[in-house]
């Protein structure tokens, strides 16, 4: 698969020196050219004026540039693991620093395709209180198919998002158990015996392996329990987890 499996092989610090150098030297030719034109033979201050001129443009074009690199990666395949660590920085890093390169629309979203997601985008409910955790499941559910992702804290918030009068049936239901106001124990029953509610599926996703919570989840209709590794490569793989089970459950015959 083009760019998955693509590594960095050179040092990061001789790249640094050799780029360095290149726009060093760059840098004292192009300002020597500029100041070729004026009148008076320039001194240091302005010799270094038009440097520091020269290298704000220089930065500027290149964050231009490496965006028509990301994205001309994006389309090769590579995904923001890749894009991130090609610049030195997190999977999270780069989306945030190039958000949407898997939404132009000139080409189909490669990460989409050579996912295991769904081929229709899936909307997703996530009932969440912690902040670093919340936003590593919706990165990693973002980058794999969801159309779209609400996030609440609590069961409470959770139940008034989906009784309100217009509020689009998530497809998914990702639900945490430990919360203040209502927990996810407690939210999962209600949804479970609520008419309306009950036949969305719902996919625990916890730091807790108790076999109490695990046997309570299943007794309360849970469909899947998926415990929060705390490695983030393993946390990824639970959330492609997920994936997988709404994979199988959207295979079933549409509901009445």
């Amino acid at each position: 698969m083009p760019g998955k499996d693509f590594v960095l092989r050179t040092n990061p610090d001789e790249t640094a020196a050799v780029a360095k150098a290149a726009v060093a030297q760059m840098t004292r030719r192009l300002a020597k050219q500029l100041l070729e034109d004026v009148p008076s033979a320039p001194d240091e201050a302005a010799e270094a004026l038009t440097r520091l001129h020269l290298l704000e443009q220089l930065q500027q074009a290149a964050e231009q540039l490496q965006r028509g690199a990301a994205l001309s990666a994006a389309r090769g395949g590579a995904g923001y693991p890749q894009i991130g660590a090609a610049c030195g920085m997190t999977r999270q890093g780069a989306r945030r620093r190039w958000p949407g390169l898997f939404d132009h629309s000139d080409e189909a979203p490669m990460e989409h395709l050579m996912s295991t997601a769904p081929a229709q985008p899936f909307d997703v409910l996530l009932v969440e209180d912690d902040v670093a955790d919340a936003m590593l499941i919706e990165e990693a559910l973002s980058e794999r198919g969801t159309r779209n992702l609400v996030q609440v804290t609590d069961g409470v918030a959770a139940l008034e998002h989906l009784r309100a009068p217009g509020t689009r049936r998530p497809d998914l239901i990702v639900l945490d158990l430990n919360m203040p106001r209502m927990n996810g124990r407690d939210l999962l029953k209600v949804l479970k015996t609520d008419e309306d509610l009950q036949t969305i599926p719902v996919v625990v996703l916890t730091t807790s392996s108790a076999p109490d919570d695990v046997t309570g989840a299943y007794s309360s209709h849970a469909n899947a329990y998926v415990t929060k590794p705390v490695n983030l490569e393993e946390f990824e793989q639970a959330v492609q987890s997920i994936d997988a089970f709404y994979l199988d459950t959207a295979t079933r015959a549409p509901r009445d």
